[in-house]
């Protein structure tokens, strides 16, 4: 019969290391106590359903709250595809038939403005000012600023070259081959940059690190520094991964091209970049229609103003 083992052995090799840690963990973890010992064709939907209904009860680790739909459905998918996998190869129904993945509510977008990016800028621990400087003004991933190496910086062409990630502290490819980007730097960027490699260019092959030349550990950061300013400064607290959006709202209203952006941010297209931050357009950008307004009254006030005088004195007449 087909075995766990043949499946993760056989899946493997399309994973990330991360993924692949994940994986195991939730299976050893999770899903093997619960299934391990039984065989693949005796599992049925009622008792997936039951499995479904019992961890969604469960506290999530290290919170107040249950296990979000989001980890459910991440839980789950090994066992889906598990028992499809072998439905199909040994020609039974698989008890995941019509067991729909949990609604996920869409992750909200919440920017800085710019005038909450220079406080932050200004009150940041001096260390972190070049860190979180190029996170605001280059869209950069979390992983992807933090593993970014010298090498990978072009001084001379002003260009940051995206390579390289950092995920549960280990070297990766970037998360997608749309990944791979080059970032131009803005002046406040080059210098920061610049200021940056005074500082450790000479200590580690990483750009942002710590003392011992290690790259950072985005946790870490978040919990000791991010999150203690934004408490100080009175400001919602939001995750560092919202620097990258930043970044993307205020080129957007800055004016830039549309396919620009998207390149920078390392998208194909331009369509999560509308879908994404359409709502926060024509806030900034004021291109809400009121251009258009604006158009219509400056070109054809001269030639409408006269029609309705003469409408008017049309009516006092034919009332006369």
């Amino acid at each position: 019969m087909y075995k766990r083992q043949i499946w993760f052995s056989e899946k493997e090799v399309e994973w990330r290391r991360s993924h692949k840690y994940g994986i195991r963990n939730d299976l050893n973890n999770v899903l093997l106590p619960r299934f391990g010992d039984r065989p693949v064709g005796g599992i049925a939907k009622s008792e997936i359903l039951a499995f479904r209904a019992e961890i969604a009860k469960q506290l999530a680790k290290g919170r107040g709250a249950v296990l979000s739909n989001r980890r459910i459905n991440k839980i789950l998918n090994p066992l889906r595809q598990i028992l499809n996998e072998a439905a199909d190869r040994y020609d039974f129904p698989s008890p995941f038939l019509n067991v729909k993945q949990l609604k996920v509510r869409k992750s909200d977008v919440k920017p800085f403005s710019l005038d909450e990016v220079k406080l932050i800028l200004h009150h940041v621990r001096p260390d972190f000012r070049n860190y979180f400087t190029v996170r605001f003004f280059t869209g950069m991933r979390t992983g992807e600023v933090d593993g970014l190496k010298w090498k990978y910086v072009d001084f001379e062409r002003r260009l940051i070259l995206v390579r390289e990630t950092i995920v549960a502290g280990e070297e990766e490819y970037t998360k997608n081959d749309g990944s791979q980007r080059d970032i131009q730097m803005s002046q406040v960027v080059f210098d920061a940059l610049s200021a940056q490699a005074l500082i450790s260019r000479n200590r580690s092959e990483f750009v942002f690190c710590t003392r011992n030349g290690t790259p950072y550990a985005h946790k870490n950061i978040t919990n000791r520094v991010w999150y203690p300013l934004l408490n100080n400064l009175g400001l919602t607290l939001r995750r560092p991964y919202q620097c990258r959006h930043t970044a993307a709202t205020l080129w957007l209203a800055s004016g830039e091209s549309p396919q620009w952006i998207a390149m920078q941010l390392g998208h194909s297209t331009t369509e999560m970049l509308f879908r994404v931050y359409a709502r926060f357009v024509p806030n900034m950008t004021r291109r809400d229609g009121s251009a258009f307004e604006r158009l219509l009254a400056t070109s054809l006030a001269a030639d409408i103003e006269p029609i309705l005088g003469k409408q008017i004195v049309a009516q006092e007449n034919s009332a006369s």
